[in-house]
Formats: structure tokens, sequence, C-alpha cells
């Protein structure tokens, strides 16, 4: 994952004061809530369990529970016709004394039906437009190309390191503002709200897996350069990942565990560096996450993804993954009478 100067300045100093140590296995009292295969029903009250205490670590808890009095008061303030899908901006409401800005692609001709909705998400240093810049290559324009096969897409910038608001926690307000994201699609005629999913690759990887853990409304995550170990993420990376009572509950294939049975692709490219996403990590941690898809009966949802290439996204297996779990729409319900 890419780090600024000013990362760079905070993982030295927290080399420093010894906080880090290159190699070092964890220490006793951490993930003591690791999944163990089991029953589908113990897999279920993990999950249960497990999410409730992230939530809390995150700072969460009493903005979901409050999420009904904090309007969305969505205003368009800008709209542009591009290739195959129109690119609007879009101010929400996140909490009642913070505002965000989203960009929404819709496709253009609009296919007639409710459509699936992905929402996808940068790396460091990008921003909501980042999806849809053809010069940002690595992310291969991904907002853009979903756009254009029908999906509605909305992103947001969730790469700040600042906290803004007192009280929270840098990785839940940008969790928080993805799940606001998710809320308005919900909000949109033109959505499935039963076909939304996520996508992101490096700090977007990581948001696509805490967003797929934490919103059982996401129905697809693909994880694009992310899939690692938190022992990996101590070193040459940028420390925002980190808070208190993490590391002592969980590592990341446990995050990842919380999205079963819901499809989950994990990407990885053979040609990351060492320090970095390596293929070798992801699979060992992929094999930790395959245990609770068996144990839910869901073994065909989750996999991962190995290419040829480096710290990047790869177009066309994440368009292949969503377009396969998440385009068949959704089926009516019967009323009581079986009408």
């Amino acid at each position: 994952m890419p780090f600024s100067h000013r990362s760079l300045q905070s993982i030295l100093a927290l080399a420093l004061a010894g906080v880090l140590a290159p190699g070092a296995a964890p220490s006793e009292g951490q993930r003591t809530m690791r999944y163990k295969a089991g029953s589908a029903n113990a897999a279920h009250a993990w999950q249960q369990d497990v999410r409730g205490q992230l939530a809390e670590l995150l700072h969460l808890t009493d903005l979901a529970k409050s999420r009904a009095t904090i309007p969305l008061e969505a205003e368009t303030t800008g709209r542009e016709d591009r290739d195959g899908f129109i690119l609007e901006t879009v101010r929400l409401r996140s909490t009642k004394g913070r505002s965000i800005t989203c960009a929404l692609a819709k496709p253009s001709p609009t296919p007639s039906g409710a459509l699936p909705a992905v929402v996808c998400i940068h790396g460091h240093q990008g921003t909501q437009m980042t999806p849809f810049n053809p010069k940002e290559d690595i992310y291969k324009e991904f907002g853009a190309a979903l756009a254009k096969r029908g999906f509605v897409v909305i992103s947001t910038n969730v790469g700040q390191h600042e906290v803004y608001e007192t009280g929270r926690t840098l990785m839940g307000e940008r969790l928080w503002d993805l799940m606001r994201c998710v809320d308005y699609l919900q909000s949109l005629t033109e959505v499935d709200p039963k076909r939304i999913g996520c996508a992101g690759l490096s700090l977007g990887g990581e948001m696509a897996m805490w967003l797929g853990a934490m919103d059982e409304r996401i129905a697809a995550t693909v994880s694009a350069g992310f899939l690692t170990y938190m022992d990996q993420m101590e070193q040459n990376h940028c420390i925002c990942w980190k808070f208190d009572g993490l590391r002592e509950r969980v590592d990341y294939p446990d995050i990842y565990c919380l999205i079963a049975p819901r499809a989950l692709q994990c990407q990885n490219g053979l040609k990351e560096p060492e320090t970095q996403f390596t293929v070798p990590l992801a699979r060992k941690a992929m094999e930790e996450v395959k245990p609770i898809y068996r144990d839910l009966g869901a073994a065909g949802n989750v996999e991962l993804l190995v290419h040829e290439g480096a710290h990047e996204i790869a177009l066309e297996p994440l368009i292949a993954f969503l377009d396969r779990h998440m385009k068949r729409p959704t089926a009516p319900q019967k009323d009581p009478a079986g009408r």
C-alpha cells in the first residue's frame, strides 16, 4: 500500500518507541476471536459476536442505532455525460455534523428494471474520482467499466488521515462514510437494494473488506491488493489500519470471514514486492477464510484470484465475478397467500 512521507515518519516513530518489531511473533493474548471451523450455527454466532465487538472498537454502534434520525439530504451538484454513462456529483449527510461528496455513475442509456450497484473504493492518495480516472492506470477505470456494464456506481473519498469528529476512529469514519453510500444506493429507485456490492484496491481493498464484513447489505465483495496478515502491515505501510483492541481479537482472515456466506473475491498480483501484498501470504490467509464458507455451505462463493500483475486491479476477473454474483435480478417475494 503506497504511503506518504508523513506515514513513513509515523512508522519510524512507532519503531523507535518499540511498537514495531520486525519479524516478531504475535504476543500472548492476540487474536483471541480467531475463527475455528465448526457448525453453521456456531459460525453465525461467532460472526455476530465479532461484528458486535468490532463495531464497538470502531465507535460505530451509536451511529448505527441513530441512522434513521440522520437524513441523507442528498443534493446533486454536478452532472456530465461520459461515454456509456452519466457521472454526477452528489452531496450526502454522513453524520448530523458532517457531509461527504460522492461521485455517482449511472449507465446511459439506462437499462429497464432495477439495477445492481457497486461501491467503488480508491487507495491511498486517491479521491472519489479515482475509479473513473484513465490516468490512474492501476485502477483500470473500474468504476467507469462497471457503469458501462450496467451497474450503478458510487464512490467517495476515504483517504483522510485525521479524525473529523471527536470520539470517532479513523477507520470507523472511513467505514461509516461507505455505509452511507450504501444507504444512498438503497434510496434510489433504479437500484435493486438486494444487489449492492463493493470493490477496491489497496486501501480500497482494505475498506472493501471492512464494508463487506460489517455491512450485511453487501451482496458481493472484491478486495484487490490487500489480502495479507497484520504482521506484514506493521512494517513498510501506513499505520492508519490499526486501532485499539483490533489485534487482540482478530487478524485479517477473521475479518474476511465475516463476509461469508456472501460472495468474496480477493485479488493479489505475482509482482507484488516482498514487503507488500504477496501471493504466498494471500494463499495462506485464504486457507483460513475457506473453512467458514464450507461451514455455511457456500464454498463456491469465495476465491483468490492470482494475476500476473503487481499492485493493481485485474479488471476482467473483477467484472466477471460481479456479473456472476450480482447480475441476476432478485426474485420477487410471494405474499402470504402464495401469489
